[in-house]
């Protein structure tokens, strides 16, 4: 799947029935210590679990920022993070966040996983990093 360089969020939410409609909540930390505010509008793609590969070729969009409204990222190439994995997406990588709640998207992890990483590509909304080390709690 390409993850288009205007991903602002990234998160999996359960489809949640309504009266008369469908919902998907939006976490708190995405507002709280994301890039998202309350009240915006914002466009949002709806990806397929894992086991309907296939259709992942919809990219997730959001609104456009000028370059001067950009935070520059908090990770830079090369970088190395000690991080929790957070979450796993729907290709099945481990998710964890950093300063200001940006995603970096770290392959062959579960969640719990304690992991030192090495920042190998820096996007303007996402980071991908590689293992270097897995970490025991007890250390």
């Amino acid at each position: 799947m390409e993850i288009p360089d205007r991903l602002q969020c990234l998160f999996a939410a359960d489809v949640e029935e309504t009266r008369d409609a469908y919902r998907i909540t939006v976490p708190k930390r995405e507002v709280e210590v994301g890039t998202l505010s309350a009240g915006s509008t914002y466009k949002v793609a709806v990806l397929a679990q894992e086991q309907d590969a296939g259709a992942d070729d919809t990219e997730a969009t959001t609104p456009s920022q000028s370059p001067e409204s950009t935070p520059e990222p908090p990770v830079a190439e090369g970088e190395t993070r000690t991080v929790e994995i957070e979450d796993v997406g729907d290709q099945g990588d481990g998710l964890t966040r950093v300063d200001r709640g940006f995603v970096v998207i770290v392959p062959d992890t579960d969640v719990g996983e304690r992991v030192r990483i090495e920042i190998e590509d820096v996007r303007d909304t996402v980071a991908f990093g590689t293992v270097v080390e897995r970490i025991s709690y007890y250390d």
